[in-house]
């Protein structure tokens, strides 16, 4: 199903016949019109990384915002600047709603375009309503993250469940399930809070609360189906918790995303967005108290003089021991292998043939990492 928001790029799209697209006012890509043609500037690099990647540079911002676009209420030419990137010019057409602007519609202007052309003002009128759509998605995310706050903040209890009933109310029937929970973390408290990309619900900011050592949080409320693409619009490693049916489970899914965003920080091959079904021993790992100390065994293989022995380690046991997959991924000699197995084993006083000397290792070692800076 299309989004209202490309509906109403196309229809810019038809009108003008020419190329357009939707973006809010943090530059994050909302909708693009599809456009047939053969002229290259159609895709300068700025509206391809817009596409492809779904935001725009910082240079770029500064560049077009240096043209009054935050307070225009008419359309505004904007000339190229090659050294932002905007190797064409734009046409913008400030979508705005109750005096706010919420973001812009941008056409790709090779002097087509003059400003007082009738086709501007009704495409205006057209981006007015995207305006409405957007202010009346901005009031609806407000209210649903101060509830949303209130249920991942607090203690279970009374407070929690109204919170619970009063923000299923609110999402309306966007609280039908499934819905999950995306963190990012580590979040600067003094941040300002980013506007909410499509497809969240609700976005806010948590301070540490009851979770020892752990620092603020951002949490977006999201569709499974949506997390991958709010993940990258947000543009921060990032954890999603299991989906949940009910607006009242959200709480319990709140842990399970942090622990996933520690995962993709302890572990690149599970970011940027780090499913809580797929991070393995860190679902463990993640709930074990901050103060709990590094087993005495495997301690001395944590000092910074042992670096290399730890990564021979680990690489062993992630590869269930098979010494030739473990030679070939360290790229090292096997008989070199066998010589840091026996050290690994002479440092620690474990047995890398006895199963439970092996799973002690293993899970001291990825523990290491998930507490890792």
């Amino acid at each position: 199903m299309r989004s209202p928001y490309q509906e109403l790029i196309d229809e810019i799209c038809a009108l003008l016949d020419a190329p357009a697209t939707l973006e809010g006012r943090d530059f994050g890509l909302i909708a693009f019109g599809a456009h047939d043609s053969e002229d290259d500037r159609v895709m300068d690099p700025v509206r391809t990384r817009s596409i492809l990647r779904r935001r725009s540079t910082a240079a770029v911002r500064s560049w077009f915002e240096g043209f009054g676009i935050t307070r225009a209420r008419e359309p505004v030419r904007i000339p190229p600047d090659p050294s932002a990137g905007v190797r064409t010019g734009r046409v913008c057409l400030p979508v705005r709603h109750g005096g706010v602007v919420y973001g812009y519609v941008w056409l790709i202007d090779d002097g087509t375009f003059p400003l007082d052309d009738p086709r501007l003002t009704e495409a205006m009128e057209i981006a007015g309503r995207a305006g409405a759509l957007l202010a009346e998605e901005a009031r609806a995310g407000s209210r649903a993250g101060e509830l949303l706050r209130t249920l991942l903040g607090a203690p279970a209890g009374e407070e929690t469940a109204d919170a619970a009933g009063e923000l299923a109310e609110a999402l309306g029937p966007a609280a039908e399930g499934p819905l999950a929970l995306i963190a990012v973390a580590p979040w600067d408290a003094a941040a300002d809070l980013p506007a909410a990309p499509p497809g969240a619900l609700a976005l806010i900011a948590l301070p540490p609360g009851q979770r020892a050592g752990a620092g603020w949080a951002l949490a977006a409320l999201v569709r499974p189906s949506a997390a991958r693409a709010v993940a990258e619009r947000l543009g921060r490693r990032a954890g999603l918790s299991a989906p949940r049916q009910e607006v009242a489970e959200l709480a319990a899914a709140w842990p399970e995303a942090l622990a996933a965003v520690r995962a993709a920080g302890a572990d690149d091959r599970l970011g940027p967005l780090a499913d809580w079904a797929s991070i393995g021993p860190y679902r463990l790992l993640a709930a074990l108290p901050a103060q709990l100390p590094t087993d005495p065994a495997v301690a001395p293989l944590l000092s910074p003089e042992h670096r290399e022995l730890a990564h021979t380690a680990e690489t062993f046991l992630d590869l269930a021991g098979q010494a030739t997959r473990t030679a070939a991924a360290l790229g090292i000699h096997r008989q070199t292998l066998y010589y840091r197995v026996s050290r690994i084993e002479h440092l620690t006083g474990l047995s890398l043939n006895n199963g439970d000397d092996r799973l002690l290792l293993h899970l001291a070692l990825k523990l290491a990492r998930l507490r890792s800076p």
